[in-house]
């Protein structure tokens, strides 16, 4: 069964910057795509980043400029350069990984991360 792990989350001042990791327990270009979301206590989880194999990117307006997805292949692992990080960041970081049984019953799996807290303040 997919696991994804994420670690990197902590406590930083407005300014600052963090790099998330999520480490899948299989190849990471097994997934369809793979990205990130955020979950602010009180809101919806929201798109951060999302990406596929084929090195499209999908960038929520809010962090475009200041977050970059990243990958390591041979580490089956996919990071989230953060800088510039504000308060408004604050939030459960989830690793997010898509696959698409095109092969089988066309069935479309969503793996999710534990989520790693991420805390901008000063």
């Amino acid at each position: 069964q997919v696991q994804l792990v994420e670690s990197g989350g902590g406590l930083v001042q407005p300014g600052g910057s963090l790099r998330l990791s999520c480490t899948a327990s299989r190849s990471i270009f097994s997934f369809d795509t793979m990205g990130w979301y955020r979950q602010a206590p009180g809101k919806e989880r929201e798109l951060v980043v999302t990406g596929t194999s084929g090195g499209s990117r999908n960038y929520a307006d809010s962090v475009k400029g200041r977050f970059t997805i990243s990958r390591d292949n041979a580490k089956n692992t996919v990071y989230l350069q953060m800088n510039n990080l504000k308060p408004e960041d604050t939030a459960v970081y989830y690793c997010n990984a898509v696959e698409i049984r095109r092969f089988s019953t066309g069935e479309i799996r969503n793996y999710w991360g534990q989520g790693t807290q991420v805390t901008v303040s000063s």
